[in-house]
């Protein structure tokens, strides 16, 4: 699927996804600006969480739960790691045992690692307002 929308409609495509997506760990693709950590924010809304979804940019990863204090799932921002051993110092092997839900930035820093069930998204930027989604669910 592919789609232009406006980022009033973010919480729209966030309901879509949580019907549609096939699977709990999602790989968002987009340059810096394109909304990525916006769209995971709307995400977590959907899903009952309790926790304001803000970019792990320094921390790596941010732990969100449900109205119930579960463990909802982990949201992870690659940027700036240098190779895929510090993701695996990190503990990311464990993360991706769960059974929460995923939230990958930059995934492409750590490409052999995603699990094969992973749902990539990619958003554009158009302009101010305005964002491209893109996705395959098979």
């Amino acid at each position: 699927m592919k789609k232009e929308f406006q980022l009033s409609e973010i919480d729209t495509i966030a309901r879509q996804l949580v019907k549609d997506l096939p699977s709990k760990s999602i790989c968002f693709y987009g340059e810096m600006g394109a909304g990525k950590t916006t769209l995971i924010k709307a995400l977590v809304k959907q899903l009952n969480g309790i926790d304001e979804a803000n970019s792990p940019t320094f921390g790596l990863v941010n732990e969100y739960h449900d109205t119930s204090e579960n463990l909802l799932g982990y949201h992870f921002d690659f940027y700036r790691l240098e190779s895929e051993e510090e993701a695996l110092d990190l503990g990311l092997e464990d993360y991706l045992n769960s059974n929460a839900w995923l939230f990958m930035e930059w995934p492409e820093k750590v490409s052999s690692l995603l699990p094969t069930d992973s749902v990539s998204i990619y958003l554009h930027f158009i302009d101010e307002n305005t964002r491209s989604i893109e996705y395959s669910l098979d």
